[in-house]
């Protein structure tokens, strides 16, 4: 076949097609508004003629051609396809984007949709054009993009729907934040007790309390699953330091640094003392009482960890004899192992 068969036979089945698009796009009437299907026809219409346009100029050019290519004919069908596939698309895409520059978001949602099969696009544009039912449901029948289709619902305001498609996710703290922005404390609170329960289950103590503390305000139920996390071990460092972070009274504070240090085991000893590090820094009133842990863990531990005397610097910040003592201290030692 010629090229200039294949350009008649083009046109051919090109308006043959239009014309079941148009009686498609009438048949709308009975299930969308009079104005929605005038929109859609005067668009496909437009878009028609541009490519009745460029078919005819490219039979044009064929017919003006006093030599045709010998051989090589199913190659040149195959450019001539491309070609003409790649201007029709660029007419496409610059109609969407002459309706996007102009706001009008729907047209160019439905050229993407409609003229360019591209849904995501489609739905993109109308979802950037404040159209998020629109572009929700598009997403949802379209693209089975749950996750899109539940963020569309939310700026849109319909929580409900968001909540249900969040829920078929497991997303369960955003179904909890959806739940508490429609002021539904009771739903809110259950779907927050599970993220904590799995947290729990994880051995993510922090997390859990973060969400009893900032989601449920809860910060009772926040301390005893730090402190669950120390006295199991189970990040114990992270949880004995959140756990000391939360109490805000600084007398309370100081008892009961004091308290768990005297009910910690031996084995924790080392991590209790990294903690003391940051309560040393945090305020005055704290230092006494965090030197005077450090100094009985240190004492207890130089035995069989004798680097542990460097920690002394750390709750002397100002004192230069201190660091000359941890050196002597050192030296004697390796004297003492030398002989």
């Amino acid at each position: 076949m010629n090229k200039q068969k294949f350009i008649d036979k083009f046109m051919a089945a090109f308006v043959l097609l239009a014309m079941f698009k148009v009686i498609g796009i009438v048949a709308q009437l009975f299930h969308e508004s009079f104005w929605s299907v005038v929109g859609t026809l005067a668009i496909f219409l437009i878009v028609a003629f541009i490519i009745l346009m460029v078919i005819a100029s490219l039979k044009d050019k064929e017919q003006n051609k006093q030599n045709s290519r010998r051989g090589g004919g199913g190659g040149g069908n195959f450019y001539l396809e491309n070609s003409l596939f790649d201007r029709i698309r660029s007419k496409y895409e610059d109609l969407a984007q002459k309706y996007i520059e102009e706001k009008d978001y729907k047209k160019a949602a439905k050229v993407y949709m409609n003229l360019l099969q591209d849904y995501y696009r489609g739905a993109k544009t109308l979802e950037d054009g404040g159209f998020y039912n629109e572009a929700a449901a598009v997403y949802l029948k379209k693209l089975k993009n749950k996750s899109d289709a539940a963020n569309c619902y939310e700026k849109a305001k319909q929580y409900k729907k968001a909540i249900d498609l969040y829920k078929e996710m497991e997303h369960k703290e955003k179904v909890g934040d959806l739940y508490r922005e429609i002021n539904d404390v009771k739903n809110a609170h259950i779907y927050y007790q599970m993220v904590a329960d799995d947290y729990t289950v994880n051995n993510q103590m922090v997390k859990a309390s973060l969400v009893y503390r900032k989601k449920m305000e809860k910060p009772e139920e926040a301390q005893k699953v730090l402190l669950k996390g120390w006295e199991e071990d189970k990040d114990a460092f992270n949880c004995l330091n959140n756990y000391f972070a939360n109490i805000f009274d600084v007398k309370k504070l100081e008892s009961e640094i004091q308290n768990m240090y005297e009910k910690t085991p031996a084995h924790k000893k080392i991590i209790y003392l990294e903690a003391m590090k940051f309560e040393f820094k945090k305020d005055p009133q704290l230092q006494y009482v965090t030197k005077e842990i450090a100094y009985k863990i240190i004492a207890e531990k130089v035995e069989s960890r004798s680097e542990i005397v460097n920690e002394l610097k750390h709750f002397n910040p100002n004192d230069e004899v201190i660091l000359k003592d941890i050196s002597r201290f050192k030296t004697g030692r390796n004297k003492m192992f030398k002989h």
